[in-house]
């Protein structure tokens, strides 16, 4: 066991060099490597049901602080590229100035191992030569979420700095710990993402949010920030957006044939932050863990880079399809008994209601349960072929209907979805990767 642990941690060192080392990037120094995984993380389905979410418990009782003003441009993003004036500017990060129409590789320290040594991690960073807003991508959050690492190199790397209007900052793998141990989570076993913005004053998990919010999300006007299915779960590409924000719905409609998913983001996540900070975001989902997906990599790449061109920041547009469905209702379909899960869908698959999804099938005494849908819609999202338990979340449906986000006056403004009692809201939030 020891020795494939070793082997995991070298696969994912080797995976990182081979991504991040390519171009004409400034080389940063090397960091250490992790404890070996001491298999310790929490293997729990959901990121939000209060009966399980160990780690998330520790996240709501924290304190965090507002690292940043309120962040807003003075015209709408949409607008940014078309009414910017003047000359581009040096863009100043992580003490470095970056002259505009050039490219440079920086590097962000977020804490120290147990040793005393400092852990970087690598940000790379295009200003353009014209003037226009920030863009910033970030990936592996989750330190098994692979293909956001993908990329992000692919498209800063392929971004010409000379025809570039703003700057693309972007960081391959914000949980560099994780990245190395093949783990979702901190060393520490904490989800990274339900501690934005941070507390430096906090846990380790705290103190690394809070860093990475204050020396880089401060500097964003808007993004992306990239994940993956968790637990051995797929998704299907798409983005998840709070819709009811102009900014954020301007970002969606950049990204060319990709389905959308309205969704309030939850307190603690990178793109909660960002967006209560000004900063519109969005997260785009694709694929699953622990495994590159070229086919996944390539669709979110291509969005990506329609995005920048949808929103003025490169002058060639591209065009990408037709758009896909806006769903603003979905729900996950559990297992009621355990065994073996063997899908009779795929990603993407439209179904109806009724519909057969799955089966299940006890390996003592070979009794078999059918999983079937309770909506006609779409699966956007599912768990791979496995030995699953009771309650664990099988299929992620996105559910056809004409409802729009509306918002609750008698709440103030909070979040509200038509027919609330039909909405599955709870369903939605659990067993997300974000």
């Amino acid at each position: 066991m020891t020795n494939q642990r070793h082997k995991s941690a070298l696969s994912h060192l080797a995976i990182a060099l081979l991504l991040i080392a390519s171009g004409g990037w400034a080389h940063a120094g090397e960091v250490a490597v992790d404890p070996a995984d001491n298999g310790a993380d929490i293997r729990d389905d959901t990121t939000e049901d209060a009966d399980s979410r160990s780690s998330e418990v520790a996240a709501a009782a924290e304190d965090f602080v507002e690292v940043v003003p309120e962040h807003s441009l003075d015209v709408p993003l949409a607008e940014a590229v078309t009414t910017a004036e003047g000359l581009a500017e040096p863009l100043l990060l992580l003490g470095a100035e970056i002259a505009p129409g050039t490219s440079q590789r920086l590097s962000w320290s977020a804490t120290e191992l147990f040793e005393g040594v400092p852990v970087s991690t690598p940000v790379l960073v295009v200003n353009g030569a014209l003037p226009g807003p920030t863009l910033c991508l970030t990936a592996a959050v989750h330190g098994d979420e692979l293909n956001g690492v993908e990329m992000v190199r692919r498209v800063l790397h392929d971004i010409n700095a000379e025809k570039l209007s703003g700057s693309i900052i972007g960081v391959p793998i914000v949980n560099v710990q994780g990245f190395r141990r093949g783990s979702r989570y901190l060393p520490d076993r904490r989800d990274l993402n339900r501690y934005f913005p941070g507390n430096p004053k906090g846990s380790a998990a705290a103190r690394i949010a809070h860093s990475f919010f204050t020396h880089i999300v401060a500097h964003c006007d808007a993004m992306v920030d990239l994940h993956t299915g968790s637990f051995e779960r797929a998704n299907l590409p798409q983005i998840r957006a709070d819709l009811r924000n102009p900014d954020v719905v301007t970002l969606t409609q950049g990204f060319g044939s990709m389905v959308i998913l309205h969704s309030t983001p939850s307190v603690g996540t990178l793109r909660h932050a960002a967006t209560e900070a000004g900063i519109p975001a969005v997260t785009l989902e694709a694929g699953g863990p622990s495994q590159l997906e070229l086919t996944e990599v390539k669709h979110g790449v291509k969005g990506i880079e329609t995005l920048i061109g949808a929103i003025g920041m490169i002058r060639k547009r591209r065009m990408w399809g037709s758009p896909e469905p806006v769903y603003y209702r979905s729900s996950w379909v559990r297992a009621d008994s355990g065994g073996i899960l063997l899908a009779d869908v795929s990603l993407g698959s439209t179904v109806r209601e009724g519909d057969l999804l799955g089966t299940i099938t006890d390996p003592m005494n070979n009794a078999r349960s059918e999983l079937r849908s309770p909506y006609s819609g779409r699966i956007i999202g599912m768990a791979r072929n496995q030995v699953v338990m009771p309650g664990f979340a099988a299929f992620h449906v996105g559910i056809t209907t004409t409802e729009t986000p509306v918002e609750d006056d008698a709440q103030q403004g909070e979040p509200a979805i038509a027919h609330e009692e039909e909405s599955a809201s709870d369903d939605y939030v659990d067993g997300m990767s974000e």
